[in-house]
């Protein structure tokens, strides 16, 4: 079974990536620092989550 997330956590996440496609990659740590420094997350558990799941759009997603 694989992690199901909320739709807000989906929504911020990709939004962040529309905005900055070249910033983020499939490093969670580079995720993380970046997730600070674009947006207004209020704390480190829902930074995680956002970052964890930019992690894996961008590991699935070929470019």
């Amino acid at each position: 079974m694989g992690n199901i997330r909320p739709s807000f956590i989906k929504t911020r996440a990709l939004r962040l990536v529309d905005t900055y496609p070249d910033q983020f990659t499939d490093d969670f740590e580079t995720n993380k620092h970046l997730v600070t420094e674009f947006s207004d997350v209020e704390n480190k558990r829902m930074r995680n989550w956002i970052a964890g799941y930019i992690t894996r759009y961008k590991q699935r997603r070929v470019d």
